[in-house]
């Protein structure tokens, strides 16, 4: 892929996520019938690749820092991976099913919402520091790829351990 052709799926995908996250909240949702109980399932499904993606990413960079290039290689690929299929899977859970609101009365809803709210404004921003960063990797432009996946592998991380933190905040209150 030529680098413009590169920057140009960067940040198509980087606008188009969040737009269709966003669309999804607002628009009605899907019939999911004889499939409702395994659409039950995604939103554990979405902590498990988010937990999954943090522990990977740890042992990324560990990988790196010991100079492990193909294991680190491997760990990214892998890492990048369970953010699709988490993406994909959110998309599958919230075009079918409501939002679940946590309670008004809840003590914990102010620690809720700031967890929620960082982790939904940097998993928009993340998007494209990965991209870029996967890229340039790609590309065996590393000088360029060490500068900004210092700034990427922190947003990331803290984007897969709030996205646990959420869910297990939020999962007592899912109408199923």
């Amino acid at each position: 892929m030529s680098g413009r052709t590169a920057r140009i799926f960067i940040w198509t995908a980087s606008l188009a996520i969040p737009v269709v996250v966003t669309i999804l909240y607002f628009m009605p949702k899907v019939e999911a019938g004889n499939l409702r109980g395994a659409l039950n399932t995604l939103p554990l499904f979405n902590a498990v690749c988010n937990g999954t993606t943090a522990l990977v990413l740890i042992g990324a960079f560990l990988a790196i820092r010991r100079k492990n290039i193909a294991l680190h290689r491997r760990l990214m690929t892998t890492a990048l991976a369970l953010s699709l299929a988490f993406l994909v899977s959110y998309v599958a859970y919230h075009a079918t099913s409501e939002s679940t609101t946590f309670p008004q009365d809840d003590p914990r809803r102010a620690l809720y919402v700031f967890i929620l709210l960082t982790h939904i404004l940097l998993s928009a921003v993340v998007v494209p520091l990965v991209l870029i960063s996967y890229t340039r990797a790609l590309a065996r432009r590393f000088d360029r790829h060490r500068r900004i996946a210092r700034i990427t592998l922190p947003i990331w991380l803290y984007v897969a351990v709030t996205g646990v933190i959420v869910y297990l905040m939020i999962s007592p209150y899912y109408p199923f």
